[in-house]
This record gives C-alpha cells, sequence and structure tokens, in this order.
C-alpha cells in the first residue's frame, strides 16, 4: 500500500507540473500576442516595462516592430522654413487636359474622369518638354466634385497633410506630437465620399463651423460627390496621387493613408525627409519587395485583383522595356510603400503624380506596380528620396480597417469569367487593359520569379 500510494503521489506531482508549466507558457504566449495585437483592448493589456516581458525579449521570443529611431530635429519651432521655392528646371509650365474625346467606336459614350487616353496620347506625355499639356484627371462631367465651401477653405491651404477613406472603410485617427506651430502652419484634409461621412456621423463626432465645414477633431472634411470609379480603392487614388489638383495652391503636402495614425509633427518630416537633403519628392521603400513583378505575384497571391488583368499590365511594362529590378539600376527599389507621400509641387513632381496616376486609371489600381514604372519612363528628370522601410513604420500606428474591402474583380483567376459575365468588371477605370495594344503582348514572357518573401 505504501509503494502505491508513493507512485500514485508522483504521478499527482508530475502530472500538476506539467499542466502548471503548459498554463504558464499559455500565459506568456498570450502576453507576447496582447503587446504585438492591433487591437487597443488587448494591447492595452501589455506591460511592456514588466520583467516577464523584458525576459522574453531577451530570449529572442518577441517579434521586434519594423521600425528605427528618425533623425529629425528635436524643436519643430527652430525649423528653418525654406523662402525659395524649387525652380523647375525641365518642366516649366504644366496644363492639364480638361475635356474628354470619347472614340466614335467607345461603348462608353459619357466623360471618364481621368479621360479615355489613346495609346499615342498615353506615349507623348512621356516625352519631356519645357511646356506640357496632359491627362491628369478631372476631366468635366467625370466626377469627384468638391462642395464650394471645401473649394474655397483649401485655397488658404499652403502646407497640407492629407489623408483620404472611401466606403466607410475607416474613421479618422486624430495625429499625436503636434506642436502649435504646425498646427497653425498646416492644414489636415481628410478626403471622403458620401458613405464614408455618413459612417463618421454614426460612429464619431462630426462638428460643423458657422462656414458650414464639417471636422473631426484636427480633420477637415474634404467631400467628394458623385465617385468616378465603381472600385473604392480606385477612388482613393485621386487624393493619394494627384494632390496637388485637388489642393493646387498647396508648395508642400504629406499623403497619408486613412488607416494610419500620424505620430511625427510634420515640419519634422518635412526637414527630414526633403529641406535636409535637397529632395522634392520621398517615399518609403516596401518591406519586402524590389521588383514590381515580384510586387505582382503577391498582388496574386493576396488576391488584390484580377490574376490576368495584374499578368496583362505587367506584360505591358515588360514590352516596354521595364526590366526587373536589381543592384545595377540607380534606384534603391522600383516597388514604394505608397502609404506615405511627401513632396514639394514642382512642375516635374506634379508631372509624374499625373503620369502615375494615368497609369492606375488605366491599368490596375495596385499603384506600387506602376510607381517604379513612371520613374522609369521619367529617368533623371525625376528624382525622389526612398527612405528605409523601418522610418516609415516609426513615423505611424497602424489601425485595422474597421471592416475588409472586397469587389467581386479581386476573385477573377480567368479572362474567360470576365467575358462570360461583364458585371465582374470595372465601367470606368482599367479600360486600358480592354484596348487593343499596339503590340504583340502574346509573345511576352514575364519574368521569373524568386519569392522572397510571404505574400503579406
Amino acid at each position: 500500500m505504501k509503494i502505491v500510494w508513493k507512485k500514485g503521489f508522483v504521478r499527482l506531482v508530475l502530472v500538476g507540473g506539467i499542466l502548471w508549466m503548459l498554463l504558464i507558457l499559455i500565459a506568456l504566449l498570450f502576453h507576447i500576442w496582447s503587446c504585438q495585437s492591433s487591437v487597443s483592448f488587448l494591447s492595452a493589456m501589455c506591460n511592456k516595462d514588466s520583467k516577464v516581458y523584458t525576459m522574453l525579449d531577451t530570449m529572442g521570443l518577441v517579434t521586434k516592430p519594423h521600425r528605427c529611431p528618425i533623425p529629425v530635429s528635436n524643436d519643430p519651432d527652430k525649423i528653418v522654413i525654406p523662402t525659395e521655392r524649387t525652380s523647375n528646371k525641365v518642366v516649366k509650365k504644366l496644363l492639364y487636359v480638361t475635356e474628354d474625346e470619347v472614340p466614335n467606336n467607345s461603348s462608353e459614350s459619357s466623360p471618364l474622369f481621368g479621360g479615355h487616353i489613346s495609346w499615342k496620347q498615353r506615349e507623348e506625355s512621356f516625352k519631356l518638354k519645357s511646356n506640357m499639356k496632359v491627362h491628369c484627371g478631372f476631366i468635366q462631367g467625370g466626377g469627384a466634385e468638391m462642395d464650394p465651401v471645401d473649394i474655397k477653405y483649401v485655397k488658404k491651404c499652403k502646407f497640407v497633410v492629407a489623408s483620404g477613406i472611401f466606403d466607410g472603410y475607416d474613421i479618422p485617427h486624430q495625429p499625436s506630437n503636434i506642436s502649435l506651430r504646425s498646427k497653425k502652419l498646416f492644414c489636415f484634409l481628410m478626403v471622403v465620399d458620401e458613405v464614408s461621412l455618413e459612417f463618421m456621423r454614426e460612429n464619431t463626432t462630426v462638428k460643423e463651423d458657422n462656414a458650414g465645414g464639417k471636422w473631426v477633431g484636427i480633420w477637415r472634411l474634404v467631400l467628394l460627390k458623385n465617385q468616378p470609379y465603381d472600385e473604392p480603392r480606385r477612388n482613393g487614388k485621386v487624393p493619394k496621387i494627384i494632390t496637388h489638383r485637388l489642393f493646387p495652391q498647396a508648395h508642400y503636402s504629406i499623403w497619408i493613408d486613412g488607416k494610419m495614425e500620424l505620430v511625427v509633427d510634420p515640419l519634422l518630416i518635412l526637414e527630414r525627409y526633403l529641406w535636409r537633403g535637397k529632395n522634392t519628392f520621398a517615399i518609403a521603400q516596401h518591406k519586402h519587395h524590389r521588383n514590381i513583378y515580384e510586387e505582382a505575384d503577391a498582388n496574386k497571391r493576396r488576391k488584390r485583383y484580377a490574376r490576368p488583368l495584374i499578368d496583362l499590365h505587367m506584360k505591358i511594362y515588360y514590352y516596354e522595356g521595364m526590366k526587373p529590378w536589381s543592384s545595377n539600376k540607380k534606384t534603391i527599389s522600383d516597388v514604394p510603400e505608397g502609404a506615405i507621400i511627401i513632396q514639394e509641387h514642382t512642375a516635374v513632381n506634379n508631372l509624374f503624380s499625373c503620369l502615375w496616376f494615368n497609369e492606375v486609371h488605366l491599368f490596375t489600381p495596385r499603384d506600387q506596380l506602376s510607381f517604379g514604372y513612371v520613374a522609369y519612363r521619367l529617368g533623371d528628370a525625376f528624382e525622389f528620396f526612398m527612405f528605409p522601410n523601418c522610418e516609415y513604420n516609426s513615423l505611424f500606428v497602424l489601425h485595422p480597417h474597421t471592416r475588409e474591402h472586397s469587389s467581386p474583380i479581386e476573385w477573377v483567376k480567368q479572362l474567360d469569367q470576365l467575358k462570360k459575365n461583364s458585371n465582374l468588371k470595372e465601367s470606368r477605370g482599367g479600360l486600358g487593359l480592354f484596348t487593343p495594344y499596339p503590340g504583340d503582348l502574346n509573345s511576352v514572357v514575364l519574368p521569373q520569379i524568386t519569392r522572397t518573401s510571404k505574400a503579406g
């Protein structure tokens, strides 16, 4: 009896010890997960100053956020703003096409926001001249109209922090660490559609000033009526890429995606990324990809757009001489992280933005795929500073969307699906993918992709 009792007691102790260790392990794993969760309730439970977290960090069990210190100045009040604008050396005068030329054989008779750009017009737009006239959205009758009260307000904005929310996917996140000087200097402009405005009224506080302007905290809402595209993601490219068309008086602008919370003073951002290095355009490097063909492959795996249309888009670029990125190229990457764009609105930068938007208008709405191509076509005339991705992550707090976006065209795997079901196609965007191309794309074989990272 004594032997049996001792063996049973030993087993009880062993089983109890194992269960206790499992509970401790589960608690540690939950602690790690909560500290890296994007859910505010869970992240609030995390105590990163605790001895437990420090021990786990030392053991290498905590995944480090992809961040690094930003060498910004300490005091926004001491920043010296340049008194003179950067001179326009290559393009001195830039005009925009405002009336659409609808082809006789086109099934689309009404004006398109980006215009019915022909292949010849597209090619001519890349030939740099002193005086240029290009398509750049905002074709008469194409949609995206601003209220008169908003047009009047933005005329005073020389320094702009711009963002946008479409189809109710986010609510505005209030910036932090903003100096009094920047609050007076910058206009914080949030471009929205009717759906997002209604969503904000239901889920946050929207105030109205005496002039009729709408505000959510520091953000002045700018309503765009009559959305130009069927696809909300494509609508979001309007304020993102052709910011200078919405806010023509702006000398400098910082674009941030609607899901981002800015945590660095915008004046310090301009000094760090533009004025200190005498740059006029800055954008972050993509975290994973440098090659647009690898990025296209990742977009197909993530179902970000119809797979055959992404392939067709890439075939056009490869046919037109866009080689995969290599260390022999002058740029450190062909793929940006497009959630932030920092720029002075010079003529060349405005031209680049117009041509970049035209590619998004004609082909897929995945702007990371067309950025490098337009930079390649403009060559040395367009200079930009691509800064490390870890700095980009130090500028913001990333919040999840209020809901996931999905559209039918993202699930298309074969071109036959589009031919059989016309409802899958966009009616006002991406029409270049369905316009006969003046070249033999059937003979184009896309370069082999080596997958260097996960899809997303």
